[in-house]
C-alpha cells in the first residue's frame, strides 16, 4: 500500500495574482493545475491520498475553500480522504472548521503557520487544538521554509511544535516537509513526542539535504518506527518523481564511505500508513 499524505487540491479560480509572482522565484517548473479530476489522475500510482486545499491567498496566492476538497472526496471516495484548511486570522475560522468536519465530513486539519503568519503558540490556535483533540482530527502543519516573500520564516521552525505537543499530548501532529531546512529540529521533536510525526513531501528535488535528513533520522533512531510518512506535495511534485527520488537517494554517495540510507528506511517510508497512526479512534478506510 502506498499513501500520499500531502496533496493539494484547488480550482483555477482559487489562484490569485500573487501565486504567479511567487512561484516564479522557486526553482523548477510545474503545472499549477490541481482541480479534483487533475489530482485524481495524478494519484493513479498510489492507493490513497490525503487531500486539502490552501487558505494562503495573501502569501502563496492560493485562496481555496473546503468545499472543493469535499467535492473531490465525494467524487472519488475510494481514493481520497479530505482534511480541512484553517486560517486562524479569520473571525469565522472556527465556524468554517466546524462546517468542514461536521457538515462536509473532512477528517483532519491542515495549517500553515508561516503562510498565515500565525505562530503555533498564538492564542488563536487554542480553540483549533482543542477542537482537533475533541474530534480526533490529526493536524498537518507546513513546517519549514517557503519561497513566498510575505511569510515570516521563524514561524516555520519545527522546534515550536515541542511546546504544543507537551501541552496537548492527545493531539496528533504531523510536520510536513521534515521542516526543511531545519530537518534535525523536526527529527528531535518527533523522536521526543509519541503524538508527533513527520513526512517527506517535496524534499527529493534537494537530494543532498534529503539524504542528510534521512541519515540523521536513522542516527536519531526514528526511522523504522512509523514516524516518517511519504507524500508528494502535488502539484509542486509528482508521484513517480517523488518515489524515484527516495528510492535512488543513495546514488549520491556511491563510491564513497559515507553512510547509506537503509533499504528498510526507504521501504518503510514508501509503505507508511497514516491511517494506522494518525487517529486515536476509527481512522478513515
Amino acid at each position: 500500500m502506498i499513501v500520499d499524505c500531502h496533496v493539494n487540491v484547488y480550482e483555477d479560480r482559487h489562484l490569485t495574482p500573487v501565486h504567479g509572482e511567487q512561484v516564479a522565484t522557486r526553482s523548477g517548473g510545474f503545472d499549477p493545475k490541481a482541480d479534483p479530476d487533475t489530482v485524481f489522475q495524478a494519484m493513479s500510482g498510489v492507493d490513497k491520498a490525503i487531500i486539502f486545499t490552501l487558505r494562503y491567498g495573501d502569501s502563496a496566492g492560493v485562496s481555496g475553500d473546503d468545499e472543493v476538497t469535499a467535492r473531490a472526496v465525494a467524487k472519488y471516495p475510494q481514493k481520497f480522504v479530505g482534511f480541512a484548511a484553517v486560517d486562524p486570522r479569520r473571525p469565522d475560522a472556527m465556524e468554517l472548521l466546524r462546517h468542514a468536519v461536521e457538515d462536509l465530513g473532512l477528517r483532519g486539519v491542515k495549517f500553515g503557520p508561516i503562510y498565515n503568519g500565525v505562530h503555533l503558540a498564538d492564542p488563536r490556535m487554542v480553540p483549533i487544538y482543542e477542537y482537533c483533540v475533541k474530534h480526533d482530527l490529526p493536524l498537518t502543519m507546513h513546517m519549514g521554509t517557503t519561497y513566498a516573500r510575505n511569510a515570516p520564516l521563524e514561524m516555520g521552525r519545527p522546534i515550536h511544535v515541542d511546546e504544543v505537543a507537551r501541552r496537548y499530548p492527545d493531539l496528533k501532529m504531523i510536520m510536513a516537509h521534515m521542516g526543511h531546512p531545519w530537518g534535525e529540529e523536526c527529527i528531535v521533536v518527533a523522536r521526543k513526542h509519541p503524538n508527533v510525526f513527520c513526512e517527506v513531501s517535496a524534499l527529493f528535488y534537494r537530494p543532498w539535504q534529503f539524504y542528510n535528513t534521512l541519515v540523521a533520522a536513522q542516527e536519531y533512531n526514528i526511522a523504522g518506527r512509523d514516524k516518517i510518512f511519504w507524500g508528494t506535495d502535488f502539484p509542486y511534485a509528482g508521484v513517480e518523481e517523488s518515489l524515484e527520488g527516495l528510492r535512488n537517494i543513495n546514488h549520491l554517495v556511491e563510491g564513497s564511505r559515507l553512510p547509506r540510507v537503509a533499504q528498510a528506511t526507504i521501504d518503510g517510508i514508501i509503505h507508511s500508513n497514516p491511517f494506522a497512526h494518525w487517529w486515536h479512534g476509527k481512522a478513515p478506510a
